[in-house]
């Protein structure tokens, strides 16, 4: 499995002085840039649910879990309830086991779709709300992408949505310096064009554009899988990407081979790549992006996901030494501005009617807005405020998910261990050592093969 940390740069705990006058919230009622109108208006109408209990189990541990029970004391202040939340290191075991011995929380927080899929085929887990879809249609950006993410196939085989995505991840990102760029003058591109325009530039003037490494010990070439569901996404439509990680379309299809070809574009060229072609499968990608920083610069432009600057030197400063930008998608192609992530969604594995209102509760802006406040939360809600993110970075990596026309979950995580863990990752490096995209394509997808 891939690295899947959290979308914040860093994680901060709350100080005390954020406590507010009420004791046991976080932020006072009515202050702050939160949606306190509809809240109350929530609050209102809201069940009176004391004496109730709602359980939630999840992979959050210290300190993410006190944020998360900071954002469900303001449900429990609006109904009465006692919503209690336990964090476990081994959650994707342990939900397996108390589901099948009949003791499952109310609420499970997957870190993503596929345990929930096998569940929820076993008919471990319950539908959401019949309105649901529809709401998460509305109001989230590429809210189509969230139902469809979210629905699985109950034990009879019929489809129903059962998850609803709340904290994602964005890795459609590039990074750079922007005072590298403006001593070039080099403006952040705009369409992919405009990339590979830059890219070439930067040749032509003597530097070197890009700081790729595919070095993870024994998940070394993962970051490469990245860069291919990426390309998959900017020059196949969404559909053609569902069948591929699915593989009801082939992995040595053509379309496949040509966005493979689109990452070697970038990665094997040893004009375009620091240290050389040759360098970018030996290169840990710990360590690949620190060129942006050196003097002089060894690159202009790393590719990677929102968690890479805990990998930055100790002394960078964000918005001056580097700042982000959207990997951006074809001008010619008109398949959007799609935007490839992770995240985590709630379902109902034992439910009630305080489940059901802590469901309810989780679509009000203001359930997002406390998490965005503390911590490296992100959300799709189009409702909420941008203003309640702890940090410019953070808003500009929301920004980036209420601006996508398409979301889709990491390719490889989706795919059996074997291929997505495993023969991508092993082909990805001989791709970059010279191996033809075509050769390579047939390998995994014989991997997989053998599999069924």
């Amino acid at each position: 499995m891939k690295h899947a940390f959290y979308a914040g740069v860093a994680t901060l705990a709350l100080s005390a002085g954020m406590a507010s006058a009420d004791g046991h919230l976080a932020f006072k009622p009515g202050e702050g840039p939160f949606s306190w109108d509809s809240y109350n208006a929530w609050a209102e109408s809201a069940p009176d649910l004391s004496g109730q209990t709602v359980t939630i189990a999840g992979p959050w541990l210290q300190p993410e879990d006190g944020f998360f029970n900071n954002m469900l004391a303001y449900f429990e202040a609006a109904t009465g309830a006692d919503a209690i939340y336990t964090g476990s290191d081994s959650f994707e075991q342990q939900i397996v086991i108390d589901a099948e011995a009949g003791s499952a929380p109310n609420v499970a927080v997957f870190p993503q779709p596929g345990l929930a899929a096998v569940m929820a085929s076993k008919g471990q887990l319950y539908p959401l709300a019949d309105d649901m879809a529809d709401w998460v249609r509305t109001n989230y950006a590429a809210g189509q992408s969230w139902v469809d993410l979210g629905t699985y196939a109950d034990a009879n085989g019929a489809d129903q949505m059962y998850g609803f995505f709340y904290n994602v991840n964005v890795k459609s990102l590039v990074w750079y310096s922007p005072e590298n760029f403006e001593d070039a003058g080099y403006d952040v591109p705009t369409s992919m064009e405009e990339l590979k325009a830059l890219t070439e530039q930067i040749v032509a003037d003597g530097e070197v554009p890009w700081c790729i490494g595919l070095g993870s010990g024994a998940a070394t070439g993962w970051p490469a899988t990245d860069w291919v569901e990426d390309m998959m996404l900017r020059t196949q439509p969404p559909e053609v990407y569902d069948a591929w990680t699915t593989n009801q379309m082939a992995f040595d299809d053509p379309r496949v081979i040509a966005a493979i070809e689109e990452f070697g574009w970038f990665a094997r060229d040893d004009a375009k790549v620091s240290g050389g072609a040759g360098a970018v499968a030996s290169t840990d990608f710990r360590d690949s992006p620190k060129g942006l920083f050196s003097s002089p610069p060894q690159c202009y432009m790393h590719r990677q996901a929102s968690f890479v600057p805990a990998f930055f030197p100790e002394d960078v400063e964000f918005g001056v030494d580097t700042d982000f930008f959207y990997m951006p998608s074809y001008a010619d192609k008109d398949l959007g501005n799609p935007v490839l992530g992770g995240g985590t969604l709630m379902a109902i594995t034992d439910p009630s009617d305080a489940t059901n209102v802590l469901m309810d509760f989780l679509k009000q802006p203001i359930a997002h807005e406390i998490m965005m406040a503390q911590t490296g939360f992100l959300t799709p809600h189009n409702g909420a405020s941008v203003d309640a993110y702890k940090d410019d970075t953070l808003r500009g990596l929301g920004e980036i998910l209420l601006g996508a026309t398409t979301f889709r979950f990491d390719g490889s995580d989706l795919m059996p261990g074997g291929v997505g863990a495993g023969s991508f990752w092993t082909g990805m490096v001989d791709y970059t050592g010279g191996k033809s995209a075509e050769d390579v394509a047939k390998e995994i997808q014989a991997s997989w093969d053998a599999l069924k």
